[in-house]
């Protein structure tokens, strides 16, 4: 009795079809993660910085830049501080240099944020100057917008959350750097002869 043999095509039908179906899933997946990210942008940024005027939201800037320079102060003198800090001067020069579109200049609109980061060999100092003198044009920026609003709807792009107002990039500036700031941390306390039986205190939250 002969036995049926499985066509070849059915194994490469089965293969279309599951690779039709993991893209259709990779799809759906991508298509939702941009509804949430579009949600929590509209919730957390545009709807609340849309509230706001330009004065307001430099107002904020400039509050949130006391305990943002505060802190960098505080910071201990180690590699993570530095790349935190790095970081947070970077992402706030690069919004800056991006809503410069906002003032009708013409900055480019898909580099990534890397090449406004302070070069790897910047010391604490030069950086906690930097967290000062960058958060200061950021103030300047939300003033000169105060001055000269571009139109509601205007959005700039940014990489990851997509097309936002000049509001909520400010917005998104201050509420960057306060939570990256919190990443930073002290010196361990001092508290004079250690005890062999003690354990070495760790770094400070600030």
């Amino acid at each position: 009795m002969s036995q049926r043999r499985t066509s070849p095509a059915v194994p490469a039908l089965i293969t279309v079809a599951t690779v039709g179906v993991a893209a259709g899933a990779a799809y759906l997946a991508r298509t939702r993660q941009r509804d949430i990210k579009g949600a929590v942008v509209s919730r957390v940024l545009e709807r609340p910085a849309g509230r706001s005027s330009y004065q307001e939201l430099a107002h904020s800037l400039e509050t949130s830049g006391t305990h943002l320079t505060g802190r960098a102060a505080r910071a201990a003198d180690t590699h993570a501080n530095r790349e935190v800090l790095a970081h947070i001067i970077g992402i706030e020069r690069w919004g800056q240099h991006r809503l410069g579109a906002a003032l009708g200049k013409h900055p480019d609109l898909s580099a990534p944020y890397h090449a406004h980061r302070p070069p790897q060999d910047t010391t604490l100092p030069q950086l906690q100057a930097l967290i000062t003198s960058t958060r200061a044009a950021s103030v300047d920026l939300a003033r000169q917008l105060h001055t000269r609003p571009p139109n509601d709807d205007q959005t700039i792009p940014h990489n990851s959350l997509g097309p936002m107002t000049a509001k909520a990039w400010l917005r998104y500036l201050t509420h960057h750097a306060d939570l990256e700031s919190r990443k930073l941390r002290g010196a361990a306390p001092q508290t004079g002869v250690m005890n062999p039986a003690e354990t070495h205190p760790s770094a400070t939250k600030l």
